[in-house]
């Protein structure tokens, strides 16, 4: 039977299974959070800056790829501010009088998190404008020639939105955030350190060589990285004596199919039809989701992301084109004519 697409471990978006585990492992304070140092040095100056004035935070927005911890941002932000944070989606709040209902709830200096913030309504949109500049909430009361508006005082709070797809916000909205902050993917010794961290607070027997087996296959994603580590402990605590070191990780780690690019069997399905099937390419991409029976969108947003940035494949305007690295990685002899595909 086919694994679906949002089964995978690779996959950097949030599980049922990963709210516990995030939540055990997530820091509370900027000292503890790891990577993301440029970000961190801002995101400290300036809320030492409104701590000291005595005033709430200008509103933050955070973007970047799903797994990289910008739900954990919020919350330290909220625990470095010492105030109340209130946590929604974009999908959650349908009308305007659910956003109206959550804003004339708050009090000064609390904070709203807005996860998936590009996938706001339009109208609930339109409501937080005046909110987000002027503190101030309208409200139309009545309908036809007798309707009115009603503005209502708001306290000073302070909005953090998260969105892995920045271009989905309008520029009214996006110009309202004071900070906006983007997450890169980390650095192979800052998902050591989180590694290390995270087995320390589950109690787990980690020696350093096996923390970087699991690095080197956690695609740069803290959430991959976490995931990757409990199912290595799974598989310790029944296979082994509990204690991980790079053996286990590795036996492990294959027995998951996972390989040490990080790849899983779906990802190189796709550079095996790519290769195979059409010669490495060019493939159009309705041609390759028919021959790997996925829709174009997973492939599009799901499994070529990580296949670019590792250099695996490129898009031509002509279609999809393996490169020498997929090949070299495949173990496979790249052809002559690549050069001439790649143009």
């Amino acid at each position: 039977m086919e694994k679906p697409i949002n089964h995978r471990l690779t996959s950097a978006q949030e599980k049922a299974a990963d709210q516990i585990l995030d939540q055990t492992l997530r820091p509370q304070t900027l000292g503890e959070y790891i990577g993301q140092l440029s970000v961190k040095n801002n995101l400290d100056i300036f809320i030492s800056a409104a701590k000291s004035r005595g005033e709430p935070l200008d509103h933050v927005l955070i973007f970047g790829p799903p797994g990289l911890g910008k739900t954990t941002l919020a919350h330290v932000i909220a625990n470095e501010m010492s105030s109340q944070i209130k946590v929604t989606s974009g999908p959650a709040i349908e009308r305007s009088g659910d956003l109206a209902a959550i804003l004339t709830n708050m009090a000064d200096g609390d904070i709203l998190f807005i996860d998936e913030i590009h996938r706001l309504n339009k109208a609930v949109e339109e409501i937080l404008y005046p909110a987000m500049e002027d503190y101030v909430l309208d409200i139309v009361i009545g309908k036809g020639p007798s309707a009115r508006t009603l503005r209502l005082d708001l306290p000073k709070f302070t909005i953090i939105g998260a969105t892995t797809k920045v271009s989905g916000l309008s520029s009214p909205l996006r110009d309202r955030f004071g900070n906006i902050y983007r997450l890169n993917f980390y650095q192979p010794d800052e998902i050591e350190q989180i590694i290390h961290r995270s087995a320390r607070i589950l109690n787990i027997e980690l020696e350093p060589p096996a923390a970087q087996e699991i690095s080197r296959r956690a695609r740069q994603t803290p959430r991959i990285a976490n995931r990757l580590l409990k199912r290595v402990r799974d598989f310790s605590q029944v296979k082994k004596d509990g204690k991980i070191n790079q053996e286990t990780a590795q036996e492990a780690l294959a027995m998951l199919e996972i390989d040490t690019c990080g790849l899983d069997d779906i990802d190189r399905q796709f550079l095996n039809t790519l290769i195979r099937k059409f010669n490495g390419g060019p493939a159009g991409l309705n041609t390759l989701a028919s021959a790997i029976s996925e829709e174009m969108d997973t492939i599009e947003d799901v499994i070529e992301p990580f296949l670019l940035q590792l250099g695996f494949i490129s898009r031509t305007p002509r279609g999809r084109v393996a490169t020498a690295s997929a090949y070299q990685h495949l173990n496979l002899a790249a052809p002559d004519s690549l050069p001439d595909k790649l143009l």
